[in-house]
């Protein structure tokens, strides 16, 4: 009867110690957004005044990384008629599931608000 009671308190203790240890996680936000979401660091450059659409050719298709803690993200830059632009096309982890692959040479259009981070440089996202 002592083996039987004593397996039950190891049971509920270590049920315990694993509920407090769950609750005990601080809140990480909303898991895979990787600090591209609405409400983070990089949301806040965002600027509806600056919407704009664009015309151009690719020059380069990268990756960047456009505030420290942010997951990878891909960008570009746009040759237009007048000058040569960066555009975020978003997350590596949304770009990478998309069907249609943008590449240097390409010539397209996009559409989107403008970001200015501190350079004074202004970026679309799309």
């Amino acid at each position: 009867m002592k083996n039987k009671t004593g397996m039950v308190v190891v049971a509920v203790l270590f049920l315990v110690l694993l509920a407090s240890w769950a609750l005990a996680r601080p809140w990480r936000g909303w898991q895979g957004s990787g600090g591209w979401g609405t409400g983070t660091s990089y949301d806040r450059f965002y600027n509806p005044a600056l919407a704009d659409t664009l015309k151009g050719e690719v020059v380069r298709v990268e990756q960047v990384v456009p505030l420290k803690g942010m997951n990878n993200g891909v960008k570009l830059l746009l040759k237009t008629e007048t000058e040569t632009i960066p555009v975020h096309l978003g997350p590596t982890w949304y770009e990478e599931r998309l069907d249609v692959k943008i590449e240097k040479g390409d010539k397209i259009e996009v559409k989107g608000p403008g970001l200015i981070f501190k350079t004074n440089r202004p970026s679309l996202p799309v």
